[in-house]
């Protein structure tokens, strides 16, 4: 399969179940994946930042906390602080935000898809996976509205399937893949938005010599 378009950033929501199966996802990215990945797990108010150091000494990618009005980049997984919001701003920078909870969440991983669709528009890949209620379904269709790429877990390979389920029964979801499937087809499109740059820079080069 080949990509028409350059995905510019990816974001994935969670919650039961979701340390495992990040590691798992994340761990076969390599250290030059090609596009920034934005996280929201549901965790307590009180959790340390235990989440994003894990997944830092398990995966080649390099993975940090959000920092608020940081600028987002490849290659990097933001994860959203616990008691924040974490959103996208239309300049691609991150904004941490204490705003009321979100389907009793605070991140929300509605609010993180559905601001990341407006600044991504049709360039953004949403991922839903395992998790125990139904937050991230709006952010969806959010971003199949822009043209975006919806991605579910298998429910039936999730630890807890409700929050892949709800997306998938609200119909907007556009692939569905298993855990094992997901990180290769991360790569895939990784390596299509690498070649898609070279081509971009070749043409441009040759138009420089041009002028």
């Amino acid at each position: 399969m080949r990509f028409e378009k350059k995905y510019e950033a990816i974001v994935i929501g969670t919650s039961a179940g979701g340390l495992g199966t990040l590691q798992k996802i994340l761990s076969k990215l390599p250290s030059d994946f090609a596009l920034p990945i934005l996280v929201v797990q549901h965790r307590l108010p009180a959790a340390d930042q235990f989440l994003s150091i894990f997944l830092n000494d398990v995966c080649q990618l390099a993975v940090k906390e959000a920092d608020n009005k940081e600028i987002i980049k490849p290659p990097m997984v933001y994860v959203a602080p616990s008691n924040y919001h974490l959103l996208v701003e239309r300049t691609k920078t991150i904004s941490l935000t204490v705003d009321p909870k979100v389907k009793y969440s605070r991140p929300s991983i509605d609010a993180l898809f559905e601001t990341a669709a407006e600044a991504y528009l049709s360039k953004l890949i949403g991922i839903i996976l395992t998790g125990a209620n139904n937050d991230g379904t709006a952010g969806l269709k959010k971003i199949k509205e822009h043209g975006g790429l919806t991605i579910a877990q298998n429910p039936q390979t999730a630890e807890v399937s409700i929050m892949p389920m709800s997306a998938i029964q609200a119909n907007v979801v556009d692939k569905v893949l298993s855990l094992t499937e997901m990180a290769p087809f991360l790569n895939q499109i990784s390596d299509e938005v690498k070649v898609y740059e070279r081509r971009y820079h070749k043409l441009n080069m040759e138009h420089q010599s041009k002028i």
